[in-house]
């Protein structure tokens, strides 16, 4: 199975959220076969951020899925996540699937989780990926005792992480609003 990722969102304001990936996948826990992936997207007219972690083919099908239901309820965030995570408990073929997504937008951060969870963090950095703790706790310090952007606050926690976790590298990818 292919994994190995880390994924980091942050919101400073309506108008300054990111979201960061970086590129390594792994196949099983021992061999790096790419460096460069890209696991985050802009979607819904570029006002919806995403990011994925997890199985690649997965990440893809709720990635698109997730699209639909966006286009669905005229982007509404919440209500396309909730729509998603229903029919991802509903679905045979759903429920198999091994991926999570974080999706951002000027409204909401939320985490859809691989059990057809939807979570708001309560604060306004996420992280998920096999990094995504490490990730997470630098994100957590700069957004409290800095005046980063969000922008800046995703790549630095990714830097950290890659420093720390072995399933994550620096080649770092970012979008911004």
């Amino acid at each position: 199975m292919l994994r190995g990722t880390t994924i980091v969102a942050a919101r400073r304001s309506e108008i300054d959220y990111a979201i960061a990936g970086d590129g390594q996948v792994t196949l099983g826990e021992k061999v790096v076969i790419k460096n460069q992936a890209k696991k985050i997207r802009r979607i819904y007219n570029d006002e919806v951020l995403i990011g994925f972690a997890g199985s690649v083919a997965d990440a893809f099908t709720l990635a698109e899925k997730f699209e639909s239901y966006l286009e669905q309820h005229g982007g509404n965030l919440k209500r396309a996540a909730v729509e998603l995570a229903q029919s991802w408990r509903r679905d045979k073929y759903l429920t198999k699937l091994e991926a999570m997504l974080i999706a951002i937008n000027k409204e909401a951060m939320l985490v859809i989780s691989g059990t057809g969870e939807v979570i708001e963090p309560d604060d306004d950095v996420i992280a998920i990926g096999s990094g995504g703790s490490y990730a997470l706790a630098a994100a957590i310090a700069l957004s409290k005792n800095t005046d980063y952007s969000a922008k800046d606050i995703v790549k630095k926690s990714l830097e950290i992480a890659a420093d720390i976790c072995v399933y994550t590298n620096s080649r770092i990818t970012v979008e911004s609003v």
